[in-house]
């Protein structure tokens, strides 16, 4: 069973920046179309960005241009460079198969302030 652990969020101003991070156990990571996902209270989780195993990546309108996904197979981690941050990011970040067939982590919270 893949066991995740997100990391990097924190208290951050508006057009600020953070770095998440996402490390993954088990063996078959580097195959997997990975993607970060968000959640805020009351709401259903959204996708927010995704990778695929060669590379390929995908944003939601909402973070294009803002998120950089990227991966390092050789440590089974995905990352997510978020700058300009803003008030409507803050939320709890998740990472998990685009098919979220693994268990989710705790998750890594992020709060933008105004």
């Amino acid at each position: 069973q893949v066991q995740l652990v997100e990391s990097g969020g924190g208290l951050v101003q508006a057009g600020g920046s953070l770095r998440l991070s996402c490390a993954a156990s088990g063996r078959t990571f580097a195959i997997r179309t990975v993607g970060w996902y968000r959640q805020v209270p009351g709401k259903q989780r959204e996708l927010v960005a995704s990778i695929s195993s060669g590379g390929t990546t995908n944003y939601s309108d909402s973070v294009k241009g803002r998120f950089t996904i990227s991966r390092d197979n050789a440590k089974n981690t995905v990352y997510l460079q978020m700058n300009s941050l803003k008030p409507e990011d803050t939320a709890v970040y998740y990472c998990n198969t685009i098919a979220q067939i693994w268990s989710w982590g705790q998750g890594t919270q992020v709060i933008v302030s105004s």
